[in-house]
């Protein structure tokens, strides 16, 4: 499977990149841009970047965390058996939020354009953080975002004028939200203001319930993993990209 390592320039810095493309001889192929979750780029994202880009997909996989110059990579398995995944975290995450991500996504769709072997579809998956981020790409690039995808992602329509539920309004991909049972960053609540918003802006759209799951379920080297559920979000995640990429 090749893979590109990279830096794209931005407003704020020099973003680290991996780049996946399908194993062929043949395209161009759409493109993907996955936005990581809180604890950063590890070998599970690269192992999925590397499954999108088997279904036929340019996947870019940039490291958000870039501003802060360097960290040192987290075993999250680790992180929780301390008991510090806040304290861990936090000092992370302060360094980017769903407005500076959606300035970085100028320069990731501005890195896409300029490869010979990607159309100009573009779909976005975000977990947790990224699941923000996601949608927020979605609402700030609707005419480069053909689908949108968000997996247990945390205040998607709450009170911050960054909520992403206030792009609504100008979300023109399909999206699909994946949220779980068990999620105190986005409760019940919160979840039917979100479908509200987008039943409100008629866009279209999917929201699904998966029971028994916690938050992070679908990343396989987090405790809460589970197995059966993350497999049900890659037949959603790619029945998303198949139908709203080509």
């Amino acid at each position: 499977m090749p893979v590109e390592q990279i830096t794209i320039p931005t407003r704020d810095g020099a973003c680290p990149a991996s780049v996946y493309s399908p194993d062929a001889d043949h395209g161009p192929w759409p493109a993907a841009i996955v936005y990581m979750d809180g604890f950063g780029i590890r070998p599970v994202l690269h192992s999925m970047a590397r499954r999108l880009a088997d279904a036929g997909l340019v996947v870019l996989l940039p490291d958000l965390y870039y501003r802060l110059g360097g960290y040192d990579e987290i075993d999250p398995r680790q992180v929780f058996a301390t008991g510090e995944v806040r304290a861990t975290l936090a000092p992370l995450m302060k360094s980017t939020d769903n407005a500076r991500a959606a300035q970085d996504t100028e320069a990731f769709l501005a890195y896409l354009d300029s490869r010979e072997d990607t159309t100009p579809k573009v779909g976005v998956a975000g977990y947790c953080m990224g699941g923000g981020m996601a949608l927020t790409a979605a609402g700030t690039y609707p005419d480069r975002v053909s689908a949108a995808a968000s997996f247990h992602g945390g205040s998607l329509a709450g009170d911050s004028e960054l909520s992403p539920h206030l792009l609504a309004p100008q979300m023109r991909a399909r999206v699909h939200i994946g949220a779980a049972d068990s999620d105190s960053s986005y409760p019940p609540e919160m979840a039917a203001r979100l479908v509200k918003a987008l039943m409100e802006a008629g866009v279209d759209h999917r929201h699904e319930l998966y029971r028994g799951t916690s938050h992070g379920w679908t990343i396989a080297d987090l405790p809460v993993h589970d197995a059966a559920a993350a497999e049900r979000h890659w037949t959603a995640l790619l029945d998303l990209f198949r139908t709203s990429l080509r």
